[in-house]
């Protein structure tokens, strides 16, 4: 057949690298609204949900009984139920009814009344309804700080990097799982140089993660994945009853905590039970709500590709971002997992978040180029801050970054690697040189690192654990040397956990050490003139519009 050359060069574009299928339901590759999926139902006897979603309590799974016993508010569920869901749709978007109330309405529905109300908006809804649905009123982004060498060094010069570009949170894992104390103690070191009151953790296997943890090297956890059917649960992890444990136990020392979930994650190993997407990413927030955690990581997250590749798969992922909201969660929105060839359709995938502002619209901007993220590279990545920055200035939106000065980066990423310089030598771990420092001042990947003796650091990897050393060991040593103000940064955090204050829905701590959360910075938005607006907060704004690489008119020369 004789081709038409449009058509050629088309097929030559990036998006054809992507993956794409059609709707294929018995096996869940549907995004929302299958014909597999239960009709919405409940049905309460003497305090006891006796039906939900159009099952009997005897064919109730571990799922079914963990929600019905401890996700849904009872009290008004039969009300609810009875709504219409276009009617409560129209409540989402309509900035007359205040988030408080509508909130008494969304926690009382089921998975699958939740996922019609969902299914009810469009993409531009969407939008509108998360604007008013987040918990926080000032939005925030998250990222990764990783290397695939586990340079320590590099991941300390990275964290003080992203800490002075506006990330109140960071994240680290590992390429090799023995690293993980050396790269939880760098990202710690690195962001409080940068800026007192990042949190940060490492994310490894859950119960070394909840040691480090413990230790006061991390200040909170994310990567604690559940799951919307029983097969893919107990494949995947244990039970919602463990995964509500493990969560009692990261608040018992104080350590901030979301759960993880997102669409695709059941297509992907197998067990849909022929739902939907959505219904199954439904499941999966009333648990984490069920648990009494903080909040969730959901939006797809690593699984993006999945509910990337089928029809309506982004606007459901949006839509999943939502439900979380309506059930007062805070929100990491995902925009991590990187997911398409397209910067288009990178765009397009970040957007509704971006627009609509939530917790954390991305729980993993990758804050180092995608060719050094251990994650498997994110949605956007350093090599996007300039655009990105653009894009806050173009809308007049914050993101959750905003313009650094290269000056003001290099000596951050000086002095984080000389501090954690100083907890190496105090702590007898492998030495890091003077080359090493200067390396990590002005690297942009590992590359331009000198290379360390991975051996030798795993080794001294795990004798931090054997030695049981912990975060008093760390601040005696940034203070032993002239590490003052690093080392006091390091024990506010520890106060902060032995206090618990920040334990509250979408908490993050400013530079002061105030706790701004859906607390004492409840999203108040109700329509225009209201909430959270970039142009009434000066000095963010001031940030955002002073583009290091804008034109000054008033200093040019004629």
């Amino acid at each position: 057949m004789k081709r038409q050359k449009r058509f050629e060069e088309l097929e030559k574009r990036p998006v054809h690298l992507d993956g794409f299928v059609k709707e294929w339901p018995d096996e869940g590759f549907v995004a929302m609204m299958g014909p597999n999926d239960p009709k919405p139902s409940i049905k309460i006897e003497n305090g006891v949900v006796t039906e939900l979603d159009s099952k009997k309590r005897a064919d109730f799974d571990l799922i079914d009984l963990y929600i019905a016993k401890y996700g849904i508010n009872l009290d008004k569920a039969e009300e609810v139920m009875a709504m219409d869901s276009t009617k409560i749709a129209n409540m989402l978007v309509d900035p007359n009814v205040a988030r408080k109330d509508l909130i008494e309405i969304t926690t009382a529905m089921t998975p699958a009344k939740a996922e019609e109300v969902i299914s009810k908006l469009d993409f531009g809804e969407m939008i509108m309804a998360t604007k008013k649905m987040r918990p926080r009123r000032t939005p925030a982004t998250q990222c990764h700080v990783t290397n695939t060498l586990d340079n320590p060094v590099e991941i300390a010069a990275d964290a003080a990097d992203a800490a002075l570009r506006g990330f109140p949170e960071q994240e680290t894992t590992t390429a090799v799982a023995r690293y993980a104390p050396l790269n939880a103690i760098s990202i710690l070191v690195g962001s409080q140089t940068g800026r007192p009151g990042v949190l940060t953790q490492c994310s490894v296997e859950e119960a070394a993660e909840l040691s480090l943890g413990m230790r006061g090297f991390t200040s909170y956890a994310e990567t604690v994945s559940v799951y919307g059917t029983d097969r893919v649960f107990t494949d995947g992890d244990d039970t919602p009853w463990s995964k509500g444990f493990l969560a009692s136990c990261y608040a018992s020392r104080g350590l901030k905590m979301r759960f993880t979930s997102g669409s695709g994650s059941e297509v992907l190993m197998g067990y849909t039970e022929g739902k939907s997407m959505l219904y199954l990413e439904a499941r999966c927030i009333y648990i984490t709500k069920a648990s009494g955690v903080q909040g969730l990581q959901n939006g797809g997250v690593s699984c993006i590709g999945i509910p990337g590749a089928v029809p309506s798969g982004i606007r459901s992922v949006l839509g999943e971002n939502l439900l979380c909201m309506m059930v007062d969660l805070e929100c990491a929105s995902g925009n991590d997992q990187t997911f398409s060839h397209s910067d288009m359709r990178r765009t397009e995938r970040m957007l509704g978040q971006f627009i609509a502002g939530t917790d954390y619209i991305s729980s993993g901007y990758s804050s180092v180029p995608n060719y050094d993220n251990t994650f498997a590279g994110s949605n956007v990545d350093a090599m996007d801050y300039d655009d990105y920055y653009v894009m806050e200035r173009d809308l007049c939106i914050n993101g959750g970054i905003h313009p650094a000065k290269e000056s003001d980066i290099i000596k951050a990423r000086n002095k984080a690697a000389k501090a954690l310089q100083a907890v190496f030598d105090d702590l007898g771990l492998p030495k890091i040189t003077d080359e090493e420092v200067e390396a990590a001042t002005y690297a942009n990947t590992h590359d331009d690192m000198p290379k360390r003796d991975m051996v030798t650091d795993m080794k001294a990897a795990q004798d931090i654990l054997a030695h049981d050393t912990t975060a008093v060991d760390i601040i005696k040593a940034l203070y032993n040397h002239g590490f003052k103000d690093v080392a006091q940064a390091i024990l506010n955090l520890q106060k902060q956990k032995v206090a618990g204050d920040f334990l509250q829905t979408s908490s993050i701590f400013d530079k002061d050490w105030n706790i701004i959360s859906a607390i004492n910075d409840a999203n108040d938005y109700q329509g225009p003139g209201t909430g959270y607006r970039l142009e009434n907060d000066h000095d963010e704004w001031e940030r955002i519009k002073n583009l290091p690489f804008a034109i000054d008119p008033q200093n040019m020369e004629y």
